[in-house]
């Protein structure tokens, strides 16, 4: 049987090349698909000078092949490689690197690579001249050879570059956000009437700690309306047939329509409002710049409409209701183991820098001042309440000296401090 195939022409012309014009062209096409292909001697030379190894790969050898058990190979492999020079551990993982270069080592180190230049590239221009710390061969843990030759890499990570931060792509932020979601409405079950009371819980806790934060701050002017005075004053007015009391009875001030019966303090020898709040604390102040009782001329008498319950002092609410008076109504002045009774003729609302109503009778011979801020709660205005002494018989009153004061004041006295306002001093004072 002929070896020839019949489907190939054979026949050849007189130099040797095929007569069959199609033999021709493929042969043609052979011949340059095989053109680029080194030479086998190359090939051969090629594969001897790679097979040659080094001398740290022989050194794995001798002690691979000695017999010896993997963590005695391991054992001596780590004293040989720390017996390096820095270059020589170069030359130790670039030939492990040249192995593994189709591994996952070298892919992580290519990775590690292409982090640090992206890091390099992104860093701000400041920073391009700062330099940074390299890392030597020397720092890094020695690759283990295993006992059929191969290199591979201590279970250590090799510290190249610091890790990159992986960062969320948008399929993973999508996948978060859908998580987060269906926890905060429990699936998708709520209801539109669970947000709603939701809302009216979340609004319903505001305005509780907002109505807080309001009484703390401004309890005088949400108190002072609801203020009832003392029921042991009677409200019917009686004066008295010999005006006596006894000798030692405390100063005071009674108003028995509007059911009050205050101490009156009348040791206060100076206008300075710091002063004067003190002792207000302690009640009602005769100004110290007006007659006293018993003698001509016009006494004045403040004392506090409102005040912060935070405050001290139990008399923050003593002439709270003294707007209530009218012409006609009656106060008493206890003082010196004497009971003074005025008749109220006039009242009026005047600013706080009206100084001058303090000494005005408004042509009487002997009148008396209840003064309070007005509206209670607010140091706006001064309500100033005119009573024109009937008993005893202002005939037998002395002349009209004053008490020693320091100074005349320049601003009627107020309600003491809010809370909202110590704190404002507080603030100033540490600034």
């Amino acid at each position: 049987m002929s070896s020839k195939n019949p489907l190939i022409p054979q026949a050849t012309g007189q130099d040797g090349q095929s007569a069959d014009p199609a033999v021709a062209l493929i042969r043609a096409k052979v011949s340059r698909a095989y053109s680029a292909e080194p030479d086998a001697a190359q090939e051969i030379a090629e594969a001897q000078t790679v097979a040659t190894p080094s001398k740290h790969q022989l050194f794995m050898q001798q002690i691979s092949g000695s017999g010896k058990s993997l963590a005695e190979i391991q054992t001596e492999w780590h004293h040989y490689y720390t017996t390096l020079s820095d270059a020589e551990k170069h030359e130790v993982w670039q030939e492990f690197y040249a192995v593994n270069q189709h591994t996952p080592y070298q892919k992580l180190f290519q990775k590690q690579q292409e982090v640090a230049a992206r890091k390099r590239i992104e860093a701000p221009a400041e920073s391009a001249t700062t330099p940074q710390p390299t890392v030597t061969p020397a720092a890094v843990p020695a690759p283990v050879a295993s006992a059929s030759g191969v290199v591979v890499a201590n279970h250590e990570p090799v510290p190249v570059s610091t890790p990159h931060k992986p960062r969320l792509d948008h399929e993973a932020a999508r996948q978060l956000k859908s998580k987060i979601t269906n926890h905060v409405s429990a699936g998708g079950k709520l209801k539109l009437k669970h947000h709603v009371q939701s809302l009216g819980f979340g609004l319903a806790s505001g305005l509780l700690v907002l109505l807080v934060l309001l009484f703390t701050f401004f309890n005088e002017y949400v108190i002072a309306p609801f203020i009832q005075p003392s029921r042991n004053v009677s409200s019917t007015p009686i004066i008295l047939s010999d005006n006596t009391v006894a000798a030692d009875a405390p100063p005071s001030v009674t108003v028995p329509k509007i059911n009050i019966q205050i101490p009156v303090n009348f040791a206060v020898a100076t206008t300075n409002e710091s002063i004067v709040e003190e002792g207000l604390k302690t009640g009602v102040i005769h100004y110290p710049s007006t007659v006293l009782p018993g003698q001509n001329g016009n006494a004045a008498y403040f004392g506090h409409s409102s005040g912060n319950i935070f405050n001290n002092g139990k008399y923050k609410f003593a002439f709270t209701l003294l707007h209530d008076l009218s012409t006609g109504d009656l106060f008493y002045i206890n003082y010196g183991g004497k009971t003074y009774a005025y008749r109220i003729f006039d009242r009026q609302v005047v600013p706080p820098t009206d100084v001058g109503v303090i000494n005005e009778t408004r042509g009487k011979q002997a009148t008396a001042e209840l003064i309070t801020c007005d509206p209670p709660g607010i140091s706006t205005n001064r309500l100033v309440i005119w009573g024109e002494q009937i008993s005893p018989n202002p005939s037998t009153n002395t002349a009209g000296a004053t008490a020693a004061a320091t100074s005349t004041p320049t601003e009627l006295a107020g309600n003491g401090p809010t809370l909202w306002s110590k704190l404002v001093d507080a603030i100033e004072f540490w600034k």
